[in-house]
């Protein structure tokens, strides 16, 4: 049944994504890759959406494909896409509750122990390393445009897109423009893509 893979698929990703919802995109990934319920392309553009709408990253794009495999499930009248909204959600925060209402009753028994600290240390790092490489596999599934016709031909670089990312950068560095808010930028790079249509 559709409803149970959706749950049991995000309660793996809440488990493992260790650093927020960035930490959530290879997860994404492999589960597109996997169950095919979306392309990277569609990941892409879920990323994009996910970031520019209120809520946690990670909870927004679970909704969201919660709502679009749930809506597929035939319940009628948008009630499978709400149910399956609700799923996926409660599959990807419920190993976030578990693990912090088992650390809230141990923790204050266990803050001082060398063991936990350095269990704490050896995270960072892995949570840094899965943040880096979703950044990476976006930043080359936006710039670059792979050829499916040619698996062994170099992808083409997207020009359009590093011009406008390079814009964005230097704006938001700009003095004049330092003080705006990141949702400006989005939006003004939202728009040009619907002007230019890429």
């Amino acid at each position: 049944m559709i409803y149970l893979r959706l749950f049991f698929e995000f309660f793996k990703t809440g488990l493992f994504s260790v650093g927020g919802g960035l930490a959530t995109i290879p997860f994404l990934q492999d589960m597109g890759e996997t169950t095919g319920w979306f392309t990277n392309q569609e990941l892409t553009t879920m990323i994009a959406v996910s970031e520019s709408t209120p809520g946690p990253m990670g909870v927004n794009m679970a909704t969201y494909v919660g709502y679009h495999m749930g809506s597929s499930a035939g319940l009628g009248g948008g009630l499978g896409g709400i149910v399956g909204a609700v799923i996926a959600t409660l599959g990807l925060v419920a190993p976030s509750i578990i693990v912090i209402l088992i650390i809230a009753k141990f923790l204050q028994r266990f803050r001082h122990s060398k063991l936990v600290e350095a269990a704490f240390s050896g995270l960072r790092p892995a949570s840094t390393a899965l943040i880096v490489v979703a950044g990476l596999s976006v930043a080359l599934s936006v710039f670059f445009a792979a050829d499916n016709s040619s698996p062994n031909s170099f992808p083409a670089v997207e020009w359009n897109a590093v011009l406008l990312a390079a814009v964005v950068f230097v704006c938001m560095k700009w003095t004049p423009l330092k003080k705006l808010h990141p949702i400006c930028f989005i939006a003004a790079a939202a728009l040009v893509g619907v002007v230019f249509q890429f």
